[in-house]
C-alpha cells in the first residue's frame, strides 16, 4: 500500500478510493467511482479566469416572473438593500452530498427544511444560505422554487463560474439585501476544482461593506497539505482594510490536527468556539459522520468539518447545528439509500451549521 507521500500524488479518483477504502457495499463503491470519474471528465480545460485572482460574476434577482442578471454596484448603493445597525444576519451553511442518488429529492427535502428554519426568524433578521456540492440540476431546482423566487437572490443559474461543470458552491442572499461585489477566487492549489464565492453587502452606517465568503476546502489528506494555502488566500481577502467585517463559512474539511489551528493562524475567530464550544465535544460540535454510511462512521468517527469564521466589526450572537435526521420523502428512495449502507434515508452526510451575526 502507498504511503502518505505517494497517495498525495494519486489522481483524485484514486485518492478517494484509497482513503475511503471498500464500503462492504459494492453498489456504494461503484457510485463513488462513477461520481468522481464524472467530476474528472467534466473538469473544464479552458476557463476565462486567472487562478487565485477575483473573477467577477453577476448575481440574479427574480423580477417580473424571471431571473435577471444584476451587476453589483460599488457606489450609490440602494438604501433599501443595505444592512442597518439593528439588523441581524442568519447564515446557514450546508454541504449536500453530490454522490448520493436522487439529488432532486434530496435537495427538495433540504429546501423544505431550510424554509422552515428561515421563516421562523424575526423580521429584522436576513437569511443567507451557503450550499456546497451543488449539482447543475440543483441550480435548476433552486431557480424554480417559489420560496426561493420570493425570498432570495441567487449567485448562480448555471455552472458557468464553477471550475467543474459537475459540482460547486452557490449562495442564496436575502432579497431584502443587495451586493456591491460578487466574485469567485478559484484556488490554484486544488485538485478538486475548489474555490471561494464572495459577496460584499453594503451597510447603511458605513461605506465599508460586510464580506460573505462561501467555500469548500480541499477534501482528504494531501502532501503537502492544500487547505492551509486555500484558507490563507481567503483570509487575505477577508482582512482587506476596505471592509467593515468578513464572515467565511462552509465545509472546511477539518480532518487533520493542523486544521484546528488554521483559523487562529490567519487571524480569524471560530464562531463555535467563540460561543463556548469545545473542540473535544464531539456530541455538541461535530458536523460529519453522524449521517455518513455506517462503515465510514466506524472507520473515521465524526469530525467538525463545517465551520463559520469571522473577523472585523461583527458579533456572533448565536450558533447551532441543523439538518439532523432530514430524510428523502419517498419510501422507495429511502430504502435505496439505506441499501447503500446508511442508517436511514438521509439527504446528506453533513449536518448544517447556522450562525447569527449583529453588526457590533
Amino acid at each position: 500500500m502507498p504511503g502518505l507521500f505517494e497517495t498525495a500524488l494519486l489522481a483524485p479518483l484514486q485518492r478517494v478510493l484509497y482513503f475511503w477504502g471498500p464500503s462492504r457495499k459494492p453498489e456504494m463503491d461503484e457510485l463513488v467511482k462513477q461520481s468522481i470519474a464524472t467530476v474528472e471528465q467534466r473538469k473544464k480545460t479552458a476557463v476565462p479566469w486567472t487562478l487565485d485572482e477575483p473573477y467577477d460574476q453577476p448575481y440574479y434577482r427574480f423580477e417580473n416572473g424571471k431571473w435577471e442578471a444584476t451587476t453589483p454596484k460599488t457606489e450609490h448603493a440602494d438604501p433599501a438593500g443595505t444592512l442597518k445597525p439593528s439588523d441581524k444576519l442568519a447564515l446557514y451553511t450546508w454541504n449536500i452530498d453530490f454522490m448520493l442518488p436522487h439529488p432532486n429529492s434530496r435537495m427538495r427535502a433540504a429546501l423544505h427544511h431550510l424554509e422552515t428554519l428561515c421563516t421562523a426568524q424575526p423580521p429584522n433578521t436576513h437569511p443567507v444560505i451557503f450550499l456546497q456540492e451543488c449539482l447543475a440540476t440543483d441550480l435548476t431546482l433552486l431557480a424554480s422554487s417559489p420560496w426561493i423566487q420570493q425570498t432570495f437572490h441567487l449567485t448562480d443559474l448555471t455552472p458557468a463560474s464553477w471550475a467543474s461543470a459537475h459540482y460547486g458552491t452557490t449562495t442564496l442572499l436575502s432579497n431584502r439585501l443587495s451586493a456591491s461585489a460578487s466574485f469567485r477566487i478559484h484556488y490554484s492549489n486544488s485538485r478538486m476544482q475548489r474555490d471561494v464565492l464572495v459577496l460584499d453587502i453594503p451597510l447603511s452606517a458605513t461605506t465599508k461593506p460586510l464580506r460573505l465568503c462561501n467555500t469548500h476546502l480541499e477534501s482528504l489528506p494531501a502532501f503537502p497539505p492544500l487547505r492551509p494555502q486555500q484558507l490563507a488566500l481567503c483570509a487575505q481577502h477577508m482582512h482587506n482594510p476596505a471592509l467593515h467585517a468578513s464572515v467565511l463559512a462552509g465545509d472546511l474539511n477539518a480532518i487533520q490536527s493542523f486544521d484546528q489551528h488554521l483559523p487562529s493562524a490567519n487571524g480569524l475567530k471560530d464562531a463555535y468556539l467563540e460561543l463556548g464550544g469545545s473542540e473535544d465535544d464531539a456530541e455538541a460540535g461535530h458536523t460529519w459522520g453522524q449521517q455518513a454510511s455506517t462503515v465510514l462512521r466506524e472507520r473515521f468517527g465524526t469530525s467538525r468539518m463545517d465551520k463559520v469564521l469571522f473577523c472585523g466589526g461583527v458579533v456572533c450572537e448565536g450558533f447551532e447545528r441543523f439538518g439532523g435526521g432530514v430524510e428523502v420523502e419517498d419510501q422507495r428512495e429511502r430504502e435505496e439509500i439505506v441499501g447503500l449502507g446508511f442508517g436511514k434515508g438521509w439527504i446528506t452526510d453533513h449536518l448544517g451549521v447556522k450562525a447569527v451575526f449583529g453588526l457590533g
